[in-house]
């Protein structure tokens, strides 16, 4: 008796008659290769629509049948040395005529290419730009146009923007040489700030130096007990035999016999030590003892061009003192919330001194110290002081520094300890805003 044969045997025997590959499907469907073992099945070389170009897919192994559906998809024939058959025409009236399509609009098949393809141009030479535009198109400093153009565009010069400081102004056209002094009086300046360690001493140092960088002789006199003036410039206030507080209460002492030099030629110094703190209550009992300081510095003030006072930090006898011996006060004021808090009550005091005591005493300006341009409270405080005070603001701000701790080592002021130092610059521009207004005023 013969045994039947095993379909999976059957699958796997060679070509059989076309009926029995390609039998008959009720639906249409495309038939289905006779293995189980997802093997594919043999592929013909055409179908028998006559396309080369329509061949089916490797068999898919179908679980749920246990079987494999075949699928067929267009491929692109090999090279061949052949010539390529055309594809069967579909429509005449609609492979006549190509489809336009609008402007910018790209084509429907299936590629990035506009009907004007680029890349099929012939490459043009580089085409020379205008200076003027090619100008015009670089990135410009701030507050500055293209040369020879407008800002709208044109081709008719403007000026440029003026460039903005830190407090929010324009700066100013400072001129950089300054008539010679004239020999006479000297220009008394106070220091003055009852809120300690806003920068009065380290911009009474610099700002004397910078004075004498434009042809100034300047003396410094220290009139704080804490002689930190004396200190930042070398002088060891313990081992002063005479200073200020001689030249106040003594009657046989002469400036001369106190005032020292300094590390810069022509800047002098009158030096303090804690015997000042002693002189704010003998002269209680003094005679016009508001106007002491002013007849000391009556004996010197012609051998110099600019005195600055270094006040102490309180609105005590001795400040008033300084200020009713001044011409002019400068408001050194650290930027922050605190220090702006007690200038309404300075504003005050040169009020009273002005009425009472000194009628010829000036605001020269307040100075913005300690300033840090990377913090919002320091741009604030800044900013209300200029809305507060207007045009009394310096344009220069002192910012903040290492270097200026380093010069109160050194003894000498930032202007020869650190020279090409940004706080060098600052005090030298401050010291050019100092004249100026001295000059005008």
């Amino acid at each position: 008796m013969q045994e039947s044969q095993d379909p999976r045997e059957a699958g796997t025997a060679g070509p059989q008659s076309a009926d029995t590959e390609h039998p008959t499907q009720p639906d249409g469907q495309p038939p289905q290769p006779d293995s189980s073992y997802g093997r594919p099945a043999d592929r013909p070389s055409a179908q028998p629509d006559g396309n080369p170009f329509v061949r089916p897919t490797q068999a898919l192994y179908d679980p749920a049948t246990d079987g494999h559906s075949g699928a067929t998809f267009v491929v692109p024939p090999e090279p061949s040395g052949t010539a390529e058959p055309s594809a069967p025409e579909s429509n005449a009236s609609e492979s006549s005529a190509p489809v336009q399509n609008p402007p910018g609009q790209q084509s429907g098949t299936g590629t990035d290419r506009t009907p004007e393809d680029p890349g099929s141009r012939e490459p043009q030479p580089p085409q020379q730009q205008d200076p003027v535009a090619r100008q015009a198109e670089e990135p410009q400093p701030p507050g500055q146009h293209p040369a020879g153009s407008d800002s709208d565009g044109g081709l008719f010069p403007q000026p440029a923007e003026p460039e903005l400081g830190p407090t929010g102004r324009p700066w100013p056209e400072l001129p950089t040489d300054f008539p010679p002094p004239t020999g006479g009086k000297a220009m008394i300046i106070a220091m003055c700030n009852q809120k300690g360690g806003v920068g009065k001493t380290t911009t009474t140092i610099n700002l004397g130096a910078s004075l004498v960088e434009l042809g100034r002789k300047v003396l410094l006199v220290d009139f704080d007990p804490q002689g930190s003036l004396s200190v930042g410039l070398g002088v060891n206030p313990h081992n002063l035999e005479v200073s200020v507080y001689n030249l106040l209460l003594g009657r046989d002492v002469t400036p001369d016999e106190v005032i020292e030099p300094t590390s810069v030629d022509g800047m002098d110094i009158l030096p303090s030590n804690i015997d000042l703190s002693a002189a704010e209550l003998q002269l209680v009992s003094e005679v016009a003892r508001e106007q002491t300081l002013l007849r000391v510095l009556e004996k010197v003030r012609g051998d110099y061009d600019v005195i600055l006072v270094d006040c102490a930090p309180s609105l005590g006898l001795l400040t008033i003192n300084a200020l009713t011996a001044a011409d002019k006060v400068l408001v050194p004021l650290e930027c922050e919330f605190f220090a702006l808090r007690g200038v309404a009550l300075l504003t005050d005091t040169i009020e009273k001194v002005q009425e009472r005591l000194n009628p010829d005493l000036d605001m020269l300006g307040i100075l913005g110290t300690m300033y840090d341009p990377r913090t919002l409270h320091s741009r604030e405080v800044l900013e209300r002081v200029v809305q507060a005070f207007g045009d009394t603001v310096f344009h220069t701000v002192i910012r903040r520094t290492i270097k200026f701790p380093e010069t109160t080592v050194a003894g000498e002021p930032i202007t020869t300890y650190a020279s090409d130092s940004p706080g060098a610059g600052a005090y030298r521009m401050l010291a050019r805003e100092v004249l100026a207004r001295c000059l005008v005023g």
